[in-house]
């Protein structure tokens, strides 16, 4: 079993990073901009910001915390996401999920033009993404892929299965995989024989939101297994995989916490860098 060490590599992606920025700010003289917005001060929010703030101060890129209170209405949220969308100094906007149940997050989302859109939630890129064309790719799904190719797991001809049909990773992450010619099967909450379509799986990829749910008895024995969960239980964060459990019958797989988690941030970081060259027309 070899551990896919997404710690790692992820601090390899911000050297890399930090590098490309301090070239771009030597040529251009602007630094890129993101804006981060952040409702309420709902602690794992909290630290998910902090955590990306940290990432883009190391990189050099101007990240900006825009908190307002919960109490926030829809429209007044909107009316900052316009302003932010209008402003030249930011060339990222993030709106930190989940927001208050009375605020539509997508109408949120969608509100931040695409070119901005650095999570890739908005209906543009998503739709660009789902149609083949360039565009800024969901973060947690680009980490994935940067992780499979930093190890030269090869996804042609392989059979894949997501478990999660999130917009933010199930759905963006099946599409990728499909880019690179795999063979794609979707499962959810309400497919039957769930351990039977998992045990097929050459590369399983797991966003399911539960606590240790994937077993060793789902588990193709050589599988690739990346494990997308973060469960808090009695103040240990796990995955959705069952990992002391599975890891034996793995090939590969990704550690919860360790593996998915950084290569989202720096993915996000990427595409703050992708937006800025693109509004900016940099080559």
């Amino acid at each position: 079993m070899i551990l896919l060490d997404g710690k790692n590599y992820s601090k390899k992606l911000k050297n890399e990073l930090r590098e490309e920025v301090d070239q771009l700010i030597e040529k251009v003289g602007i630094a890129p901009g993101l804006a981060i917005v952040l409702v309420g001060e709902d602690p794992a929010s909290c630290i998910y910001v902090r955590n990306k703030m940290k990432a883009a101060n190391f990189c050099h890129i101007k990240a900006d915390l825009i908190q307002v209170t919960k109490t926030i209405s829809e429209n007044e949220l909107l009316d900052l996401v316009y302003k932010l969308n209008q402003d030249d100094t930011y060339h990222g906007i993030i709106v930190q999920l989940p927001l208050p149940k009375h605020i539509n997050e997508q109408a949120i989302i969608d509100a931040i033009i695409d070119k901005k859109d650095v999570d890739g939630f908005g209906i543009i890129n998503k739709g660009k993404l789902f149609s083949g064309l360039p565009c800024i790719k969901s973060a947690t799904p680009k980490g994935i892929m940067k992780l499979l190719e930093e190890y030269d797991i090869e996804l042609e001809g392989k059979n894949a299965v997501v478990v999660g049909r999130s917009n933010i990773v199930g759905k963006p992450m099946a599409m990728m995989l499909l880019e690179k010619n795999a063979t794609v099967t979707i499962c959810h909450s309400r497919t039957k024989k769930l351990g039977e379509i998992t045990k097929q799986a050459d590369i399983l990829i797991v966003a399911i939101g539960k606590d240790r749910f994937i077993k060793e008895n789902m588990v193709k024995d050589g599988a690739v297994v990346i494990d997308v969960g973060t469960n808090r239980v009695d103040e240990k964060l796990y995955g959705d995989v069952d990992f002391e459990n599975v890891k034996d019958k793995c090939a590969y797989i990704s550690p919860v916490p360790g593996g998915v988690g950084p290569l989202t941030i720096s993915s996000l970081l990427e595409n703050t860098i992708i937006a800025y060259k693109n509004i900016l027309n940099i080559k």
